[in-house]
C-alpha cells in the first residue's frame, strides 16, 4: 500500500530538512511557506540570533548528505570568551579539544543551502503561501498569497514546522484542546553588529586593531569563540559570521534599571553600551542606528499538552516547543525531531495517528527537559560564568570527569556533543550539580576538596552513561 502524500507547513530550517529527509525516502512531499523564495527575494526573515550548531544538528544534517555542504558556511567556537566590565578576558572551553566545540551559522545562508537539497530530493516549495485556515472534516487547506489571491489544498497528513507563530498550531486549537501556555522571560533582546575589519573605520580602532586591519585580517575579535560581557541581570553575546563579522545580541530585561524600557533613545544606548560594553565600543559603527532601527526580539517558552490532531496533523520544532536561545539547541532539538519524525513515518507510512501519538510520547519529555537547560543556561550565562563559586565548580566538574570517564559527564558535554536525550542528561545534570555544591560548600580551591569522598559520593548515586540515542 503506498503511503500518502504529506504536506509539510514551514520551510523554515526544521521543514526545510524534514521535507529532504522524507522526501529522500520515497514520500510525495508538498511545502507551503508563507514567506517569499529567499533564494530569488533575500533572507527576509530580519536579523537573528546565529545558530549554534551542534551535534544534534550535524547528526540530522549527515543523514541528509549535507555536512560537506554546511562545513564552508560555518565558524568552529571553541569556548566561551568572557569579557568582564575592565576588558580582561578569559577563555572557557567547552570541551576537551577541538574535536569537541561548536559551530556558528548564519541563519539566512543555512536555510537557502537547505531549501536547494529539500528541492534537489524531489520536494515541491510553494512560496508565498500563508495558511490561513484549515477545513478538518475534508482536510483542506486554505492559503492566501501577498496579492491575495487563494488556493485550497486537500492534504491527509499534514505536518507543521511553521514556528513560535504557528498557523496550523492556531487551526488545530480550533477542533482541539493543545493545553498551549506560553512563559515570557520579562527579557527582550535586540541585535547590532561588528562587521568585518576592514569596514570599520581605522581611526575608531585602537592601535593593535589598525594593524590587525593593516594585515588584512578579518575579525575584530578572537573569531573561535563566541563572546559574551556577564553583567548580572543582562548580557551581551556576539558570534562570528564566515565573512569577518560577528552579530552581537544584547539581552535586557523589558523593565527595571537597566531595560529596554530605560535605555529607550540613541543617547542612552550609547551612554549605556560605554559604562557596560566599553570595548564593543570602537567596533560597532551603527551601534545608535542598529539599536533605534533593529527590531526588538521576544523571548519565552512555549509549552503544549498536545502536539497532534488524530493522524491528520502533528507540529514539530518551536511550533510545538519554543525556547529561549540561552543553550544553542532550538534548530539542533528541531532538527532531532525531524530525524525521529522521518524514521518512525519510515517504519510505519501508512499508521500516522500511531507515529504521532509515539512522536509525542518520545520527543515531549526531551523537549521539556531542554526548554528547562536553555532557562538555567540564561542565568549561567549573564550571572555566574565570572563567579568564584561558578568557576570551582566547574573545575571540580572538569577533575571529576577525568577520575570516572563514562560516570561523571558534564551536562554540557551531553547535551552538545552527544545524542543521549535531553531528558536523561538533564536528569544527571540535577545530581551532579547536588554533588557539586555539597563539595564546595565552605572551600575556595581544588585543593581543600576530599576527592576520594567524591569518588565514594559518584560510585553510589551515578551509574554509567547511557546509549546516545534516544
Amino acid at each position: 500500500m503506498k503511503a500518502a502524500p504529506i504536506t509539510i507547513v514551514g520551510a523554515g530550517l526544521v521543514g526545510s530538512l524534514l521535507a529532504t529527509l522524507l522526501a529522500q525516502r520515497g514520500f510525495e512531499i508538498t511545502v507551503f511557506e508563507r514567506r517569499p523564495d529567499p533564494r530569488k527575494a533575500g533572507f527576509l526573515g530580519g536579523r537573528s540570533i546565529n545558530l549554534a550548531l551542534a551535534e544534534r544538528g550535524w547528526h540530522g544534517l549527515r543523514l541528509a548528505g549535507l555536512q560537506d555542504r554546511m562545513r564552508p558556511i560555518t565558524v568552529m567556537m571553541r569556548g566561551r570568551m568572557i569579557h568582564d566590565i575592565d576588558g580582561r578576558t578569559n577563555l572557557q572551553r567547552y570541551g576537551r579539544d577541538d574535536s569537541e566545540v561548536i559551530w556558528s551559522v548564519n541563519r539566512g545562508t543555512l536555510n537557502t543551502t537547505m531549501l536547494d537539497a529539500a528541492e534537489a530530493a524531489g520536494a515541491v516549495i510553494h512560496f508565498d503561501q500563508r495558511l490561513e485556515s484549515v477545513d478538518w472534516k475534508t482536510s483542506t487547506l486554505h492559503l492566501c498569497s501577498e496579492d491575495e489571491s487563494r488556493r485550497s489544498h486537500q492534504a491527509d497528513i499534514i505536518l507543521g514546522s511553521d514556528g513560535a507563530g504557528s498557523a496550523l498550531r492556531a487551526s488545530m486549537a480550533q477542533v482541539i484542546g493543545l493545553g498551549e501556555r506560553f512563559d515570557s522571560l520579562g527579557h527582550s533582546y535586540k541585535e547590532l553588529e561588528i562587521p568585518a575589519l576592514a569596514d570599520i573605520p581605522s581611526s575608531r580602532l585602537p592601535a593593535d586593531l589598525r594593524e590587525a586591519q593593516a594585515r588584512g585580517e578579518r575579525f575584530a575579535m578572537e573569531p573561535n569563540a563566541l563572546h559574551i560581557w556577564p553583567r548580572g541581570n543582562y548580557m551581551c553575546i556576539a558570534l562570528p559570521n564566515s565573512e569577518g563579522s560577528f552579530t552581537v545580541t544584547l539581552f535586557l530585561p523589558n523593565e527595571g534599571e537597566p531595560s529596554l524600557a530605560s535605555v529607550s533613545s540613541a543617547a542612552d544606548a550609547r551612554a549605556f553600551f560605554e559604562r557596560d560594553f566599553a570595548d564593543t565600543v570602537p567596533l560597532i559603527p551603527d551601534l545608535e542606528k542598529d539599536y533605534l532601527g533593529n527590531p526588538t526580539g521576544l523571548l519565552g517558552t512555549l509549552y503544549l499538552d498536545r502536539w497532534h490532531f488524530e493522524g491528520k496533523a502533528l507540529l514539530i520544532g518551536d511550533a510545538s516547543h519554543a525556547i529561549v536561545p540561552f543553550h544553542g539547541q532550538g534548530m539542533n532539538s528541531g532538527f532531532e525531531d525531524a530525524v525521529e519524525l522521518a524514521e518512525l513515518l519510515t517504519a510505519s507510512p501508512n499508521d500516522s495517528a500511531a507515529v504521532f501519538a509515539e512522536f509525542e510520547r518520545r520527543r515531549k519529555p526531551n523537549a521539556d527537559a531542554i526548554a528547562e537547560m536553555a532557562l538555567d543556561n540564561y542565568i549561567e550565562m549573564r550571572d555566574r560564568v565570572d563567579d568564584a563559586d561558578y568557576l570551582l565548580m566547574r573545575e571540580l566538574g572538569h577533575t571529576l570527569a577525568a577520575r570516572h570517564p563514562g560516570r561523571w559527564v558534564p551536562r554540557y558535554w551531553m547535551v552538545t556533543f552527544s545524542r543521549i536525550p535531553y531528558a536523561i542528561a538533564y536528569q544527571r545534570g540535577e545530581i551532579q550539580q547536588r554533588i557539586l555544591r555539597e563539595l564546595i560548600a565552605g572551600k575556595t580551591s581544588l585543593a581543600e576538596i576530599n576527592l576520594d569522598g567524591a569518588d565514594s559520593r559518584i560510585v553510589e548515586v551515578l551509574g554509567p552513561v547511557p546509549t546516545q540515542e534516544s
